[in-house]
């Protein structure tokens, strides 16, 4: 284990406030956190940090994360300073501890800070634990794998989104996670007189329960509770342990992981607990319990009591550590295969690691996963890795690979696009496996590399791999095991997956739900999920080789995809999409993980294109690996692809049987590895490997970001960009290729490119140098005669030999390498040409030239400036020219020391000085290109077919240059080397059953060479044709660009870019649009063509797999740099006849930027036409409109210009503390229009007009409801300063207004009006305050327990259904039905112009917007407006008496070290603040509070109500625990009647009295006010009214059947009758809302729930109601905590049937019998009776007294306890329990301990009904499930209720794991209140006072 010792840090200078610092230390990712420290400038912090290694060591690169923070309560959290600490020292001696003193500490800018920690200490110890587990936390993170997740803990933690939390895409993210164990109680433990207690492991953190006492505890304790920041979930672990006279035993459970579970959470579930050390005792007891792991943003769903008896959920959960019945784990090892031993002394080899959770089986069935089928694992092979380099050794055939398959895999590569700029040549490489991995020399060499290529820049940005017609091609041979029986099962699968997802796609595009394409696409979703579901699966049955697990997964798939079929025949038309997601996820959920070993974002990245390969559940048996293609550069790996095997496979049982893309066309995007460059050959696909030290970042470069590039040429790369002038931002490639994998045998008719051959060739290169004019072989100097291209030794021409299955065809020839001579530069422009002039200071002191006079900026040699010719196609507009805009003096030198050996110095200076002694200067000029007849790529193509027919042989084909540097075709006066390179044809012979292809295998290799000698041939695919390749002519439409809508729990939007124009990339193709002005949804409506593009490829496959298209945002800021915001991929529709061509339709595609989360929308369509004679005739070929100098969109697609009015309604500007005078402005297409300032803002927020007016001319209109085309709209709010200077200080984006189109002529359209304040008219008031009397039995907290279903059984009220009550289980602002409580006017939300992810909220916008266009026809009568203009808001801000009612808390998180809290609240309203801080809930995490707080506020200038909970601390301050916020200004704004919720009954006195203002009456003509309607007429009797043209009677309402209550309860008939037609308007009803907490320090957790409600009164109404009574009644009745006080008398009269222990003289068995009893949870107040000696019978008289006092609840059925927990405790703890009596029953001895002789336990408020008789009395009494039908059960009864019960009750005994009958004993129980029992006194035992009864001793 890793442990650190913090200890402390050093505050310089101190901070105002004083800090809490907390630590935070991050180690592989994941956190720990410690102590809030004092409140001191040098905080003294001795923790100590423990991480458990497990069987994973430290590595060279692994470090520690250090963050100190403040942690003050009473602000947010902020940020002090980082540091790292690097763990190197502790890999080379792991028992070494590693002092680090005066560690300095970084701030966000990576610069040093003035706080140092001191005295941290780090060591590394080994546990037995850590050698023998292989751990609980899987792998961990390396060190790269942190900085690429980019883990910097100086950041906030973004909230997650909605998709992140889909259950189909569990990516490996790391977040704060926190995992709550809840222990309610335990029953039916066995043993006898037991005493239980719990403990809870979490992730190496434990928690202790209270010991109890008996079978049955009841704990209700928080068992386990951590927050840390995990990458799993640990599986929560209970550990029940018991203590007795008899015996000692510990039972262990292992639960469910609760992340597995719906909403990761097991609530309330019974846990069965087992006994480890022996399997077969079964069950031995059950724990309830409530697990929650919870994530961010994640929510508790445990909303009931803790103390209900019932319990509705039976369902055992089973231990899936210790099995329920015997089971055994069998290992059948067979073989192992390539073993790299060596003959030294044996050792070990590095372990294989088994997955767990597919080797475990579970014995119960679990949604997913495979039901517990056995074996659960293999066969199949575990791969070692690691280890040594093994020696080099050839393989021959082994006899061991007739047991296999031979597979053969070709791999044609058709373009590399989208690359950085790399400097050297590269190639790919294939391998599957080992096969194909070059560096590894124990395989045979197989043709699994390309040809050597450089990068050609395209022209933009992006560079390529100029191919073209002449196409690389690599065939591996591998030998496997056939799998076939399982790949065309799975392959089946995805093809029935795919057809559905490809549809679902589809559904989802369609946004309208009145597009009539809708419901013939939901019928062919139909009809081709059941014709996919009906094709038969393979059988697994007869299959030889399938295993049990094959075939019970066979059988699995085969009833899903009956279910599947058969659902879908009968699925209605009705949330398609949401059906269509369920099945989508059915199917997700027996189909294997797409590419072991590849994180889910690496999944989403490469796979995006492919039409959305998911991420899906692990495979248990590893079958074939998966293909992996390397981009090589230096003989490194520097990005890779891999591809899943099964997706590649051939079938010959059809296509649907053989994998989506074999002999298919795929765009894979490269990524760059995690693991480092490997030499040999480890990572993906490659089990052993050494992996290369890291270099240096360069200077100035972020270590996060420098660690996020593993890769040393990628790092290279990245710092060439760093320090130049590059973007950062592009991939490593996007790769197309063709792929076939499969039984060579079934190659025979391999062909998979529709046109084109296979060509081989064996190649050389001869090589010669110059020596006094001469050239030939004799002047070469460590050099080979013939070679590579990289001039690694190679055969001669004489020594090749044909492979078996070839011959030659044709003579040794000279063929040029263009492709490896073209210039890099062959695709710019314009390209800047510099030569740096050198100059030496001679012994004179004079400058003289140097003795290489010309040289580039690294100092090698370069021509003279004079003599640099200008190349062909080029031309120069201005000659040599000195650069002096550098830092040089005024001729451009500068000067420097020369260094030797190179005499270069290393700094330049811009002022000589006199020990100078080297300086240069530099010229430099621009070249531009020739515009000629040719486009580029046609030059380029011309230049690779370019031959010279006139040269001699030996003068034919020779390139001149060195190795390192470029060759050329014409020779200079310096060159030295030439080399040329030779070809010689091969051609197949005639082979039977096999391509050909796959015979080149381990061919042209000579015995006698080593390394040297192993030549790997190079394959191409030359396409055959016609001599020029197809011409296609492809255009782009792009429309606009919207930011993606994010939800209230979804990090605020970034704002748009400045000037933001798209790129478009199309394979080795690229244009830019027009670049914009910043704007939250710019526009360009423009078209993008590309004309005569040459693909090389069968139009067939073309339209079958198109190329991708991958679309850039971008924005260039006003200083020229240009930045990617976001980037999208798609595939472009394909038209191989223009006659059938149809514009495709303008979709919305995702912006996505790298790895994160999608960051905008773009809307767009693309399509490819084959260039064809007809169209080439045609002039111009595409009719595409020319406006401006740019392409617009097509007429056919434009949208609808139409005049259109947007009128909003502008409210007011909120919480905007900075703003003085602000102004809305706001800008829609190209209109802008903007309100009058706020002159008074700080008194009156609103603005003084309410209604705006923007007309739109020529605007797009969504055509036929589409959404399409959508307006965006920004917000601005400019603030005027001082000096008239004008600011933007809040920004929104309303992205999209089609929520807002309306139909202005609608007749039912009411528009908004703010809510009527016109005073009462006398006598119409509220009734009065007055309290008559009334019956004490019911009060308010009987409405709610009515509510809630936890009323007592014993309160029967007539009236109840008069009198209910709402509890909604969130906030009422989330409740669907009430639109969030912004009908009136919406909240937008302001944020700062540029926003970062994690920018604050500067302020709101409340107002709505109503969108119509206005009618074609001129003359036609313009629409009504939607919105009224008012002339003043006379009635804002408005004066408002708010009166909060706080009910209860539950499941609050823990501030003690006890595991619990003293809760408090605190409310605060604008400056005014309530809350008592000494009235708080002492050690409790489920206060009920019963409190209400009344306030006076002005809305909207104080409109927020925060709420907020803390924990009182006696002598730190007092900790947050959670805060929830409400905006009042909706409640009273609100059309629904949100300001006071109605009641059921209009009760003018009594205890559910009316609390609103007005009378029902009054409200209901206001409520016909807001709607536009007259106010109602009511008939002179009140019992009828006349109402929106309809008539309602009082009659129609139910009051015929329900009799009214008594008149003085009840209103008028008036008053009832307009509360029954208000309850049918939707209002808000009287309610009680539930409304989570959440807290800064842990974001986006659930800190618990709260429960409440506000009442708001307007004053200007008159005056409010009464109060609900919410804390009088309450504290007598239930929330004093201490209940009713009551006296339990037990007369224990006699026992029979007693089990006699001991052995006498004159009998076989006697007992000496007495009975002790308690109460459970006062174990303290234990009483016993005498002792009846000698009974034989088991008979024992004992005429005995028990009195016990408890304070019991009736409403909650549980007795409380409030005593202190320690002596030094401040405040007693309340413990609630049941109300159960314990009686006992033992033998007396004197020597030996007593025995044991049985147990009753009576639930006091459900307990069975005595037994008149002993003969009736048996243990079926005591049964909790019985068996028998229910007119035969044993009936139960309620004591509280009964008062007085008398009878037998049944004892019983734990006897060989089972409970039998062991005693009866005969009881008297009488309850009595304190009262009763004060007035009839009786003593205990049979002491005085001996009284009812009189109690005689017996005889």
């Amino acid at each position: 284990m890793l442990r650190l010792i913090v200890q402390s840090a050093k505050i310089s200078p101190p901070l105002s406030p004083p800090p809490r610092p907390c630590v935070s230390v991050y180690f592989r990712g994941m956190g720990r956190e410690r102590g809030r420290g004092r409140v001191l400038t040098s905080p003294w912090l001795p923790q100590t940090l423990i991480w458990h290694l497990w069987n994973h060591p430290l590595q060279k690169d692994s470090f520690l994360q250090i963050a100190l923070r403040d942690m003050g309560s009473m602000k947010k959290e902020r940020f002090i300073g980082m540091a790292t600490v690097l763990l190197k020292p502790l890999v080379k001696k792991p028992r070494k501890i590693l002092f680090v003193n005066d560690l300095t500490l970084l701030n966000h800018s990576m610069m040093p800070t003035e706080v140092s920690k001191a005295g941290a200490t780090v060591a590394q110890e080994e546990t037995e634990g850590a050698r023998a587990c292989s751990g609980l936390w899987g792998h961990f993170l390396s060190a790269v794998d942190a900085s690429y997740q980019n883990i910097l803990f100086f950041q906030r933690r973004v909230p997650l989104t909605k998709r992140s939390l889909d259950p189909q895409r569990q990516f490996p993210l790391v977040s704060p996670l926190q995992v709550r164990v809840q222990l309610f109680e335990a029953r039916q433990l066995m043993g006898n007189d037991i005493k239980p207690v719990v403990k809870v492991v979490i992730g190496g953190h434990q928690h202790h329960s209270r010991i109890k006492m008996g079978n049955n505890p009841f704990f209700n304790e928080v068992g386990g509770l951590i927050y840390e920041t995990l990458s799993h979930t640990p599986a929560p672990t209970a550990e029940a342990k018991t203590g007795s006279r008899e015996d000692r035993g510990n039972w262990r459970l292992v639960s469910h992981r609760p992340s597995a579970s719906p909403g990761h959470t097991l609530l309330r579930k019974w846990l069965g607990l087992c006994q480890p050390n022996e399997p077969n005792s079964g069950v031995r007891g059950y724990l309830k319990v409530t697990i929650c792991a919870l994530a961010l943003w994640s929510l508790q769903v445990d909303k009931k009591l803790i103390y209900r008896v019932e319990d509705t959920d039976t369902r055992i959960f089973k231990s899936s550590v210790v099995p329920i019945s015997i089971a055994y784990l069998q290992f059948f090892i067979y073989c192992a295969e390539d073993l790299h031993l060596s003959h030294k002394p044996p050792h070990a080899l590095p372990p294989a690691p088994l997955p767990p959770r597919p080797a475990l089986s579970h014995p119960f069935p679990l949604a997913g996963m495979y039901s517990g089928f056995l074996p659960c694992f293999g066969p199949s092979f575990l791969t070692l890795r690691g280890g040594k380099k093994a020696p080099f050794r050839m393989k021959e055939e082994d006899p061991k690979h007739q047991n296999r398959q031979k597979y053969g895999l070709c791999v044609i590569f058709l373009s590399c696009t989208m690359m950085p700029d790399f400097k050297d040549l590269i190639q790919f490489e294939v391998s599957i496996g080992h096969y194909g991995n070059k560096t590894d020399l124990s395989y045979k060499p197989l043709v699994s590399t390309t040809q050597y290529s450089p990068a050609i820049y395209d022209g933009n940005i992006y560079h390529y791999v100029p191919w073209y017609n002449t196409k690389p091609v690599v065939a591996v041979t591998s030998f496997w095991e056939d799998v076939s029986f399982r790949m065309n099962c799975l392959n089946l699968l995805q093809f029935t997956r795919d057809r559905l997802k490809a549809n679902l796609d589809t559904l989802k595009s369609m946004r309208n739900p009145r597009d009539p394409a809708l419901l013939p696409q939901w019928e062919r979703l139909l009809r081709e999920l059941v014709e996919d579901c009906k094709r038969p699966l393979p059988c697994m049955t007869s299959q030889p080789k399938a295993t049990d697990l094959d075939k019970n997964r066979w059988k699995l798939r085969r009833l899903l995809l009956q279910e599947l079929a058969q659902k879908a025949k009968q699925a209605p038309p009705r949330d398609m999409v949401a059906t269509a997601e369920d099945w989508l996820y059915r199917l997700n959920a027996v189909l294997p993980e797409v590419g072991a070993g590849r994180s889910g974002r690496e999944q989403a990245l490469v796979l995006a294109p492919q039409a959305g390969l998911t991420l899906l559940r692990p495979q248990p048996q590893m079958n074939l690996p998966d293909v992996m293609i390397w981009l090589m550069s230096r003989e490194q790996r520097v990005a890779y692809a891999q591809v899943p095997a099964h997706s590649v496979l051939f079938s010959p049982d059809g296509a649907q049987h053989s994998g989506r893309f074999c002999g298919k066309t795929q765009t894979l995007f490269l990524q760059v590895g995690r693991s480092g460059v490997l030499r040999g050959g480890e990572g993906p696909g490659h089990p052993k490997g050494e992996a290369l030290s890291p270099p240096a970042p360069p200077q100035g470069a972020p270590m996060s970001l420098w660690r996020a590039c593993p890769f040393p040429l990628c790092r290279a790369l990245y710092q060439e960009k760093w320090e130049g002038e590059g973007e950062k931002d592009t991939l490593p490639g996007q790769l197309r290729v063709c792929m076939w994998l499969g039984n060579v045998t079934d190659s025979r008719d391999l062909e998979l490119l529709r046109q084109g051959e296979v060509v081989v060739y064996a190649e050389t290169y001869e090589n010669q140098a110059k020596f006094k004019g001469q050239w030939g072989q004799q002047f070469l100097q460590h050099c080979p005669n013939f070679s590579d291209v990289l001039g690694h030794k190679a055969l001669p021409k004489e020594d090749f030999r044909e492979p078996h299955g070839w011959h030659w065809d044709g003579p040794w020839t000279v063929e040029p390498q263009r492709r490896l001579l073209l210039d890099t530069d062959i695709n710019k422009s314009q390209v800047l040409e510099e030569v740096y002039e050198n100059q030496r200071r001679d012994a004179m002191g004079a400058w003289v030239p140097a003795a290489i006079p010309n040289t580039d900026v690294n100092g090698e040699p370069m021509e003279a400036r004079e003599i640099v010719q200008c190349p062909q196609g080029w031309h120069v507009k201005q000659t040599w020219a000195v650069e002096l805009n550098h830092a040089v003096d005024n001729e451009g030198w500068e000067y420097g020391v020369g260094i030797p050996p190179s005499g270069l110095p290393k700094v330049w200076n811009s002022v000589e000085k006199t020990y100078y002694s080297r300086r240069r200067r530099r010229w430099a000029r621009v070249r531009y290109r020739d515009h000629g007849q040719l486009s580029h790529e046609q030059e380029t193509l011309s230049f690779l077919q370019l031959h010279h027919p006139g040269l001699a042989e030996d003068e034919a084909g020779w390139e001149y240059g060195v190795f390192g540097s470029k060759f050329h075709l014409n020779p200079e006066p310096q060159s030295r080397f030439r080399r040329r390179c030779w070809h010689r044809r091969l051609a197949p012979n005639k082979v039977k059953g096999i391509a050909p292809i796959f015979l080149l295998e381990g061919s042209l290799v000579k015995p006698q060479w080593s390394r040297g000698g192993l030549l790997r041939e190079l394959e191409w695919l030359r396409l055959a044709g016609p001599s020029l390749p197809g011409l296609w002519v492809r255009w782009c439409q792009s429309e606009e660009r919207r930011a993606s809508l994010s939800s209230s729990k979804a990090p605020p939007p970034q704002l748009p870019p400045p000037g933001p124009f798209i790129r478009l990339v199309f394979l080795n193709h690229s244009q830019c649009t027009q670049t914009l002005k910043s704007s939250a949804a710019p526009t360009w409506a423009q078209t993008l063509i590309f004309q005569h593009l040459l693909l090389y490829e069968s139009p067939q496959d073309t339209r079958d797999s198109p190329p991708c298209v991958v679309l850039e945002l971008w924005q260039r800021d006003p200083q020229g740099s240009e930045t990617l915001w976001g980037r999208s991929m798609w595939h472009p529709v394909v038209w191989l006849d223009a006659q059938d061509r149809i514009l495709p339709p303008m979709r919305w595609h995702p912006l996505v930027k790298g790895l994160e989360d999608e960051e905008g929308e773009i809307l767009a369509s693309c399509e490819l036409i084959l260039e064809t004679e007809s169209l080439r005739q045609q002039l111009p070929m595409l009719s595409v409109p020319w406006k401006n100098g740019i392409y617009i969109l097509p007429k056919s697609i434009q949208p609808t210009l139409r005049k259109m009015a947007i009128e909003m309604l502008v409210w007011g500007l909120r919480n905007m503390k900075q703003a003085r005078s602000p102004r809305l402005l706001v800008e829609c297409w190209e209109e802008r229009l903007q309100t009058e300032p706020i002159r008074d803002f700080q008194t009156n927020p609103n603005f003084a007009q309410s209604a705006l007016l923007l007309t739109l001319v020529r605007t797009p209109w969504a055509r036929a409801g589409t959404e399409t085309f959508v307006l965006p709209l920004v917000l601005k709010v400019v603030d005027n300063q001082d000096f008239g200077q004008e600011t933007v200080v809040g920004q929104a984006s309303v992205h999209s207004l089609q929520p807002y189109f309306c139909d202005p002529w609608a007749e039912d359209y009411v528009p908004p009006r703010p809510p009527t304040t016109v005073p009462l008219p006398q006598g119409q008031n509220a009734p009065s305050p007055c309290q008559d009397e009334y019956d004490q039995e019911v009060d308010w907290w009987s409405k709610l327990f009515w509510a809630t279903g936890d009323a007592p059984q014993t309160l029967k009220y007539k009236y109840r259904d008069y009198h209910t009550l709402k509890v909604y289980d969130c906030e009422l602002e989330a409740v669907p039905a009430f639109q969030g409580l912004q009908d009136f006017c919406q909240t937008f939300k302001l944020y700062q112009e540029r926003p970062r992810l994690d920018s604050p909220v500067v302020g709101e916008f409340k107002g709505q917007f109503r969108v119509y266009p206005f009618p074609e026809n001129p003359e036609a009568p313009k629409p009504p407006r939607q919105f009224p203009l008012w002339p003043k808001k006379e009635d804002f801000p408005q004066q408002c008496l708010v009166r909060v009612y706080m009910v209860r808390a539950f499941h609050l998180q823990p501030q003690d070290l006890n595991g619990l809290c003293d809760p408090y609240v605190i409310l605060k309203l604008g400056q005014t603040m309530l809350g008592n801080r000494d009235k708080y809930q002492p050690n409790t995490l489920d206060p009920i509070f019963g409190v209400m707080f009344e306030l006076s506020c002005t809305i909207p200038l104080e409109k927020d109500l925060e709420i907020q909970l803390y924990d009182f601390d006696l002598f730190s301050p007092d900790d947050m625990i959670g805060t929830t916020v409400i905006d009042l200004e909706d409640r009273l704004l609100s059309g629904f009647g949100a300001r006071c919720g109605l009641s059921k009954s209009y009760c003018q006195s009594g205890p559910f009295r009316w609390r609103d203002q007005m009378p029902p009456s009054l409200l209901l003509e206001h409520h016909a006010k807001r709607k536009g309607l007259p106010p109602p007429l009511f008939s002179p009797e009140g019992d009828s009214v006349y109402y929106n043209g309809k008539k309602f009677e009082l009659q129609s309402f139910g009051e015929k059947q329900l009799k009214p209550p008594r008149a003085r309860f009840l209103g008028s008939k008036k008053e009832r009758l307009a509360l029954y037609l208000l309850h049918t308007q939707g209002l808000v009803p009287e309610h009680v809302e539930t409304r989570t907490l959440h807290s800064d320090s842990q974001p986006g957790i659930d800190q618990g729930k709260v429960q409440m409600w506000v009442d708001i009164f307007p004053k200007k109404l008159g005056p409010p109601g009464p109060p609900a009574a919410v804390g009088e009644l309450f504290l007598h009745k239930a929330s004093d905590n201490r209940g009713c006080r009551y006296e339990l008398r037990c007369v224990i009269w006699k026992t029979t049937l007693v089990d006699p222990k001991e052995k006498s003289l004159s009998y076989d068995r006697i007992n000496d019998i007495y009975v002790k009893g308690w109460l459970f949870g006062l174990e303290k107040d234990m009483q016993k009776t005498d002792i009846h000696y000698r009974s034989v019978t088991g008979e024992g008289i004992f005429n005995w007294r028990f009195t016990f006092t408890l304070d019991y609840l009736a409403a909650e059925h549980v007795c409380v306890l409030s005593e202190k927990d320690y002596i030094w405790s401040l405040d007693p703890t309340v413990t609630k329990f049941p109300a159960r009596l314990i009686i006992q029953v033992w033998d007396n001895n004197i020597i030996s301990m007593d025995d044991f002789l049985g147990v009753l336990e009576l639930d006091l408020s459900d307990m069975p009904l005595p037994a008149p008789h002993s003969r009736l009395c048996s243990v079926r009494m005591l049964e909790a499930d019985p068996k028998w039908p229910h007119f035969l059960q044993h009936k139960h009864s309620n004591l509280f209720k009964m008062k007085n019960v008398a009878g037998w009750w049944p004892c019983q005994v734990l006897d060989g794991g089972k409970w039998r009958l062991s005693g009866k004993v005969k009881m008297t129980l009488e309850i009595l209140t304190e009262k009763e029992a004060l007035i009839k006194a009786a003593g205990r035992g049979q002491s005085e006072p001996n009284q009812y009864p009189t109690l005689h001793p017996p005889l």
